[in-house]
């Protein structure tokens, strides 16, 4: 039998009483007359739980699991592949994600999930992995095993920033660069920066685990410096010399004489150096760098090297104004996975603000990073005295983050009929 329905309303219920009303008005013909009835239906909620959501929620039934590790004193490399995970929506299949000293473990009910996972890792970070499995239980009648399998993946401990000393073997392999260098990224290869030459050289992971090599400086033994001036070599003053491999064109090599920042106006010790940063430094910048005449480096390659050949120091990286203007400044944020942490969150704040100034710096390090714009963030006067040189995060690269209303137009919906 066909009726044909005229108007269906909602009638209100208690949100409590999983009950739902609709009063219906049909109507029929019949015999040449119209007839219409109106009636209410009433339908009863009832909630269900998959299998696979029951093991979501226990969050303790998983069948393969990620092991992420690597060895160094900070986090920011699990901040950028955070950012990276977020965008390709690789944590989607994740049963679990707790996070502790040593890295991230990343759950998964299916064994293919837990494989796609660890294939990404190896496209944006180099890295190796091994695998191992355990048995849990095994059906004797029907010949069923039950495994859980976990995957250890290690990310080789050199980041961006670091200052490295190559072997020897490998350093004559990499186009005679000089053993000690900066890296100044890391993809799925390290890309490595000799300070004095301006030679650039990449190490694939492959390269890496066959000869490996430790950072000899990092951002923590770093030292602070005030550039008092700088001089450009012409290229004709350059080092030079046969087989030498590809030299950077993002970075001009230069002459300065710094001086400690504790130091300055007490003595009149001008350090003299030659950097790569000779594009972006000036008198009065500030500098930070490694102090290879008082460091204690235990590493064996380091201490094969001639003590006269090496620098006072060496220069990584430029300061741009204080920390805290330009946290203030800052009107956009980053979105953040769900993970279960057992260590103190409040201790590594400030390895989170230092990866946040150098997504602002690195114009090529924020690619493969969806930023968002902030609006919480209370607007701040620009006629600051940051200077004109401060990097920001203009807003076409910014994302404007979605949110749900109640319905399509944004307000709020209107209220159900009694």
């Amino acid at each position: 039998m066909q009726v044909h329905l005229v108007d269906a309303t909602f009638l209100w219920t208690e949100p409590h009483s999983k009950r739902i009303k609709v009063k219906l008005i049909i109507q029929k013909e019949t015999f040449g007359v119209i007839l219409q009835q109106e009636f209410v239906v009433e339908y009863i909620v009832q909630t269900y739980m998959c299998s696979d959501c029951h093991k979501h929620e226990s969050k303790n039934v998983w069948k393969a699991v990620v092991q992420l590790r690597q060895k160094v004193s900070h986090k920011k490399t699990f901040f950028y592949l955070e950012q990276l995970i977020l965008k390709h929506n690789m944590h989607m299949n994740c049963v679990n994600i707790k996070a502790n000293h040593a890295g991230l473990d990343f759950f998964f009910s299916k064994k293919d999930d837990a494989r796609k996972m660890v294939d990404f890792f190896l496209t944006v970070v180099p890295c190796r992995y091994t695998t191992s499995q355990q048995l849990i239980s095994h059906d004797t009648h029907s010949n069923i095993f039950d495994y859980k399998y976990t995957f250890s993946v290690e990310i080789v401990p050199v980041c961006k920033h670091d200052v490295v000393c190559l072997p020897l073997s490998l350093a004559r392999s990499l186009g005679n660069i000089g053993q000690i260098c900066i890296c100044h990224k890391v993809t799925n290869s390290i890309y490595l920066i000799d300070p004095r030459t301006l030679q650039i050289a990449d190490v694939s992971s492959q390269q890496y685990w066959r000869t490996p090599f430790n950072a000899i400086g990092s951002l923590k033994q770093y030292i602070e410096y005030n550039v008092m001036d700088t001089t450009l070599i012409s290229d004709s003053e350059r080092i030079t010399f046969g087989g030498q491999g590809k030299m950077s064109m993002k970075h001009l090599p230069a002459d300065a004489w710094v001086v400690r920042s504790s130091e300055l106006g007490m003595a009149e010790n001008l350090i003299h150096t030659r950097t790569h940063l000779g594009h972006i430094l000036k008198p009065c910048d500030l500098v930070i760098g490694l102090d290879l005449s008082t460091i204690n480096i235990n590493d064996i390659e380091f201490n094969k090297l001639k003590k006269e050949n090496l620098p006072d120091t060496i220069l990584v990286k430029k300061i741009y104004g204080d920390k805290m203007s330009r946290r203030r400044r800052r009107a956009w944020k980053l979105k953040h996975i769900d993970i279960e942490a057992d260590t103190d969150t409040t201790s590594i704040e400030g390895q989170y603000n230092d990866f946040l100034e150098e997504l602002e710096e690195d114009e090529e390090y924020r690619q493969g990073v969806n930023i968002y714009k902030d609006h919480d963030k209370i607007p701040i006067d620009e006629d600051d005295d940051l200077g004109d040189d401060i990097p920001k995060i203009s807003l076409q690269e910014m994302l404007e983050d979605m949110t749900i209303s109640d319905d399509a137009t944004g307000e709020e919906g209107g209220p159900m009929l009694e």
